[in-house]
């Protein structure tokens, strides 16, 4: 009787791929690596403009590269769910496009951003290690990178292709946490530019905040992206399917102020979704720790618990 050999899963081979799905997640990869681009074209003149537009520069078209991102990686994800051609190979791949477009171009984006904004400590002459203040904001970065890889490392092995498990994530998707630093520097850019004669003095607080927020957002949302805090998958959750009426006028509202003013609503709306959650979760603990210490009532069957005559 001859014994048959078992294939290791080193030696499978892929027979076919879900062709529309892998387009969309290359197409992710391919807005993170331009969103790399432009950040290193607008790194030594951060007020160089993108094909001669003056109100889009390199670093705003790199920040918008990245939401393009999150919408190929958003329509990848669906259209292999629905069209049954969700896959370990499309997981892997959509891992590896995400790092790219949520995990190095934001980091990226935000360094040098903040760089080119410290001329007296950064020159293009001196390394970034030259001072404190560069150390730091490289550490900064590089943590954002390692708690990305992680995630996304965590949601491939913990991740299944029905579409029950996509009504929520574990700690915060790396897609909300690039979102968060993008939308951030659209409103810096925006400060700089629609209200330079008319406010400077909105200009200059407004963009101080940004300024120095702007690295420690980047390191909060990395250590949010590997904890166990749940957020909702805010597209399955709220948007497909049947809604009570109520609940499109709050996404009519909520287009409207897209349409109107889009860098302070991505930037607020992103900062709700992060933090929202992440203080109901605080709350909880808090809650359920203070009814902990409290005294239990005493049971129906205690005959000393003293029960009023009617």
């Amino acid at each position: 009787m001859r014994s048959r050999r078992r294939k290791s899963p080193a030696s499978r081979k892929i027979r076919s791929i879900a062709v529309l799905p892998t387009l969309f997640t290359l197409l992710n990869a391919i807005c993170g690596f331009a969103a790399i681009h432009f950040t290193a074209r607008g790194m030594n003149k951060p007020d160089s403009l993108w094909l001669e537009r003056p109100e889009l520069g390199f670093f705003a078209a790199a920040a918008w590269m990245i939401f393009l991102a999150m919408i190929f990686d958003g329509v990848d994800g669906f259209l292999a769910r629905k069209t049954g051609g969700a896959s370990s190979f499309g997981g892997h791949l959509d891992s590896l496009a995400d790092i790219v477009s949520f995990g190095v171009a934001p980091a990226f984006l935000m360094l040098q951003v903040v760089e080119s904004n410290l001329p007296d400590t950064f020159s293009p002459a001196s390394p970034v290690f030259s001072s404190i203040p560069g150390k730091l904001l490289w550490l900064v970065a590089a943590l954002y990178i390692c708690c990305a890889a992680l995630r996304l490392a965590r949601f491939n092995i913990e991740n299944r292709p029905e579409e029950a498990f996509h009504m929520g994530f574990s700690g915060l998707p790396s897609p909300a946490a690039a979102g968060i630093i993008a939308s951030l520097v659209l409103l810096y850019d925006d400060l700089g530019r629609e209200f330079q004669q008319d406010a400077p003095t909105v200009i200059s607080v407004g963009s101080r905040i940004i300024f120095i927020l702007l690295p420690i957002i980047t390191a909060g949302v990395a250590l949010l992206m590997v904890s166990r805090i749940p957020y909702p998958h805010l597209v399955n959750q709220y948007i497909t399917g049947r809604r009570p009426f109520s609940h499109m006028i709050r996404v009519l509202v909520l287009a409207l102020l897209l349409f109107w003013q889009p860098q302070l609503t991505l930037a607020i709306g992103f900062m709700i979704y992060a933090a929202g959650s992440a203080f109901h979760r605080l709350w909880q603990i808090y809650t359920s720790k203070k009814w902990a210490y409290l005294p239990e009532a005493p049971s129906s069957d205690d005959p000393h618990k003293g029960i009023a005559n009617p």
